[in-house]
């Protein structure tokens, strides 16, 4: 299902409103001192993130059910996501993306794709320990990997220790 002129209009729009909110939240955020995760690695074309996308909704969507149900409605009208499972103790709506295609494993409105699709990963890094999708080609780093790399070789411990405390504490 490519997207037609209009659904890239609108998709450009709400893409738009998105990224600036992210921008607000993200300013808002360092100014009081939190520190994400640095991104490290780039993109491999795996497209593990685009199989399942997933959205956390606030508590606001649990109790008016109006609410969730135009939420998904426009994912599903204007993003190509159907709804394809819900985590109500985590607060996920997990969707099928009607933009992929499994055999060839790419998007085929890749340039009008929704604000979450270009974020990912980042968001996953303001989490205390992200998880991306194993084979992803990013990977988190911790927002103090030097100092804590620094003291770790002072450490008394083997080497395979060592790096297994490297890949736990995402220091690399």
């Amino acid at each position: 299902m490519i997207d037609g002129p209009i659904r890239r209009a609108v998709k450009w729009v709400a893409r738009t409103l998105y990224l600036n909110q992210l921008r607000f939240s993200r300013a808002w955020r360092r100014m009081r001192g939190e520190r994400p995760h640095a991104l490290g690695g780039a993109c491999e074309g795996c497209a593990k993130c685009c199989e399942e996308p997933a959205i956390q909704v606030s508590a606001a969507f649990n109790p008016p059910r109006v609410l969730a149900r135009g939420f998904v409605a426009w994912q599903r009208r204007v993003n190509g996501f159907e709804l394809t499972r819900v985590d109500e103790d985590q607060g996920v709506l997990y969707f099928r993306c009607t933009h992929f295609d499994p055999s060839t494993r790419r998007c085929d409105s890749y340039g009008s794709r929704p604000g979450m699709c270009r974020d990912y990963p980042r968001m996953q890094l303001y989490q205390p320990n992200p998880e991306l999708f194993a084979g992803c080609g990013y990977r988190a780093i911790a927002p103090n990997a030097s100092g804590l790399l620094k003291v770790l070789e002072d450490q008394p411990m083997t080497e395979a220790q060592r790096e297994k405390l490297k890949d736990g504490l995402r220091l690399r």
